[in-house]
């Protein structure tokens, strides 16, 4: 097993003492291979919202960093751990110049096979919110989610009880994880999801002047064929699948008029 952990801390603190528990955790079951990307030391740059990588392929972005490198990391992984520490009740800076250099994922998903569990840890609130975003990100991108691990971590000695719950929420996140390594299969997807494949679904098969490459991409995925339920072969919710229909359904009329409209 392979794990990534995406830190999105600049420093070594809460996040990263809370990512080392669970490592300590998951390798007292298997040998795990475990590597930390630490956000601050790659210099990403931020998004200049151009829309190349919408527009042509990422290939094209004009920004020559590090960011292929780290995509082919997160590849290269069976799971991945997205680490942030609560910043303004969201994720830090690091983390959202991150999310915001691979927005084309977001129109692309191709993280299907890898597993992913959320950490974020904060000094008082804004846990949910922070989990919340960076659960919707890896989602979208297409990772099989294992699980959320939120940490209350002030800047004064905890009282036992508040520990105890820390160890235990830690302890039943790295305990997801790892069973989610462990399984070949793919857990079904949500409501959320299938209602994300199938908007998706509309807007790129109707506006495919305006997204060629997404387009295409769908197209040579097989995810634009009549019988297409979710991005991947797994079982769907008969209802979720009827209501993402009708969505559809909805979304293509909408753009269709929109369309008319606008020539």
């Amino acid at each position: 097993m392979k794990v990534l952990v995406i830190m999105g801390s600049p420093r070594k603190g809460n996040t990263y003492g809370a990512a080392e528990q669970i490592r300590e955790i998951m390798q007292s079951f298997c040998d795990i291979e475990w590597e930390y990307l630490m956000l601050g030391d790659y210099d990403l740059s931020q998004c200049r919202g151009c829309f190349v990588c919408f527009d042509k392929g990422e290939e094209h972005c004009p920004i020559k960093d590090r960011a292929p490198e780290i995509e082919q990391r997160m590849l290269d992984a069976d799971g991945v751990i997205f680490a942030s520490p609560v910043y303004g009740m969201n994720v830090s800076g690091l983390m959202k110049t991150f999310v915001d250099r691979f927005a084309y994922i977001f129109h692309r998903p191709r993280f299907f096979e890898k597993k992913a569990l959320l950490l974020a840890t904060t000094g008082a609130l804004g846990l949910r919110e922070t989990l919340d975003y960076l659960d919707l990100v890896a989602r979208v991108w297409g990772f099989d989610l294992a699980g959320r691990v939120g940490l209350a971590t002030p800047p004064v000695t905890l009282p036992p009880y508040r520990q105890r719950e820390n160890e235990r929420t830690l302890q039943a996140g790295a305990e997801a994880f790892y069973r989610a390594l462990r399984q070949s299969t793919r857990s079904p997807p949500g409501f959320k999801d299938i209602m994300i494949f199938h908007g998706q679904r509309a807007s790129f098969s109707e506006l495919m002047d305006l997204f060629p490459v997404d387009y295409a991409y769908w197209k040579e995925q097989g995810w634009l064929e009549k019988g297409a339920k979710y991005f991947v072969d797994v079982p769907v919710n008969p209802v979720y699948d009827a209501i993402g229909r009708l969505l559809e359904w909805r979304t293509r009329r909408q753009v269709r008029r929109d369309q008319a409209e606008a020539w």
